[in-house]
């Protein structure tokens, strides 16, 4: 409804009430220097068209996917959504209770979730998964944290590979549990360097992250990786792009015990950044230090099937002290696009999702590797997307694409693995061969410095 102002009387009303003369009465005890003694320096009120009006012209200036070519990636990626996606969440039978504590009400809410989960523990090949996180980057930070109490263990292994961000929020969170947080040093591929992950494990670690495919779109040697993690008996927590693992092994099959994700690619919209959505999977021994929701699947007294939550660990249910997690809360809207996708793919859906995802990235290759002065610089197999190596500073090459409708991708000056000239470019299942060989010639324009008609 719209704000409507108190009135004069009305605010005298409440002070008479409250036995105030004035409002100023009310900040009495603060000092007078701290107190605004002049009006506040704002323009008069708009009206109701006038204010419309301003933010219709302010969104104008906004230029979404639906009008640029987007190459853009690094854990959110524009995607192609099935419009039956929006068509079957918005159906009433899953207008049921956001948090499902009543079972008898919730039924819908607590099936899809159930779900959801059994698609994540089939995707990952391990045994539990939890309702969902909030995204990737806090479900690596909680995963972490499940791993060293498990461990009991007060150290924990980034790869230098990983996505800054994620690392980021690791690296905020264990600096509150007084965790030591070391890095593996990458190699001059662009991966992981086995031997300097051997160098700095010791048996103090409890936890070894492997990023699969990296920040970069390589893909890492989780089996020595893993190898020498579990060599220190470390958790091995996966981080992975849940579409990828419909074409690589997975965080199963090279011992992983738990893997995380954002799973943003199954049906959710990039939407200028969020929401996501974080998945987490663990091994059967892990599955009571799961944060956050778990649904079960049970029968009631009459043998009929239902569904409830269960290993319940959070904060609100039991002794603040004995709680895994302060996570709160899941993307259950989020969580329900995901499984919908996921069920209208079913298997061999997913399977082709990730081939398509590899002929793509097969085709920019191709695309860029006869330009002139623009370098490939890892030669490894990819996923998803790949480093270009340009002759000048990425950044003018992105401000050169987006005159001409591409956002080409993301600068790598600041990622430790990368200099000023190296250009992280993504490439999904909705980027077409004309799109591919437009940023093509757009490379070709930039480095020749010629116009592009």
């Amino acid at each position: 409804m719209p704000y409507v102002p108190h009135t004069a009387e009305d605010i005298q009303a409440m002070l008479k009430v409250i036995g105030a003369n004035s409002v100023d009465d009310l900040f009495a005890d603060l000092p007078e220097n701290v107190r605004l003694q002049d009006a506040l320096d704002i323009p008069d009120g708009l009206c109701e068209e006038e204010v419309l009006r301003y933010f219709k012209k302010a969104a104008g200036k906004n230029h979404g996917q639906d009008q640029l070519t987007s190459f853009l990636g690094g854990g959110v990626y524009d995607c192609a959504i099935p419009a039956a996606v929006d068509a079957i969440i918005g159906r009433s039978e899953f207008l049921t209770a956001y948090t499902p504590y009543q079972p008898e009400v919730s039924q819908g809410t607590l099936q899809v979730i159930y779900e959801w989960q059994t698609f994540m523990c089939r995707l990952t090949g391990l045994d539990v998964a939890n309702a969902s996180m909030y995204d990737g980057a806090t479900a690596l930070g909680e995963a972490v944290l499940v791993a060293l109490a498990a461990t009991r263990k007060k150290t924990v292994v980034l790869p230098e590979t990983l996505n800054p961000r994620y690392g980021r929020v690791v690296a905020t969170m264990m600096r509150g549990m007084n965790v030591t947080v070391l890095v593996a040093p990458a190699g001059p591929d662009g991966t992981t360097d086995p031997a300097g992950l051997e160098k700095i494990m010791t048996d103090d670690v409890g936890c070894v992250v492997i990023q699969n495919p990296n920040y970069l779109g390589l893909v890492e040697q989780v089996d020595a990786l893993s190898a020498l993690a579990k060599g220190r008996k470390a958790i091995v927590v996966a981080a992975v792009n849940p579409v990828s693992l419909a074409v690589l092994k997975t965080p199963a099959e090279y011992g992983a015990e738990i893997a995380v994700g954002e799973a943003q690619p199954f049906g959710i919209p990039c939407s200028w950044g969020g929401p996501l959505l974080g998945f987490m999977a663990c091994t059967e021994k892990l599955k009571r230090r799961l944060p956050g929701r778990v649904v079960g699947a049970t029968t009631d007294n009459r043998g009929n099937s239902g569904y409830v939550l269960t290993l319940q660990t959070r904060e609100q249910h039991i002794r603040r002290e004995k709680a895994t997690s302060n996570i709160c809360s899941n993307q259950g809207l989020n969580a329900l696009r995901a499984t919908v996708y996921m069920s209208m793919l079913g298997t061999e859906g997913l399977q082709e999702l990730g081939e398509a995802n590899l002929t793509r990235i097969t085709a920019l290759r191709r695309a860029v590797k006869d330009v002139p002065g623009v370098e490939i610089p890892y030669a490894g197999p990819v996923f998803n997307e790949m480093v270009l190596r340009l002759p000048r500073p990425a950044r003018e090459f992105l401000s050169f694409a987006r005159k001409n409708g591409v956002l080409a991708g993301i600068d790598l000056n600041e990622f430790p693995v990368g200099t000023e000239n190296d250009l992280l470019v993504a490439v999904t299942e909705k980027r077409t061969a004309t799109e591919i060989n437009h940023l093509a010639e757009l490379l070709t324009a930039f480095t020749s410095e010629t116009e592009v008609k």
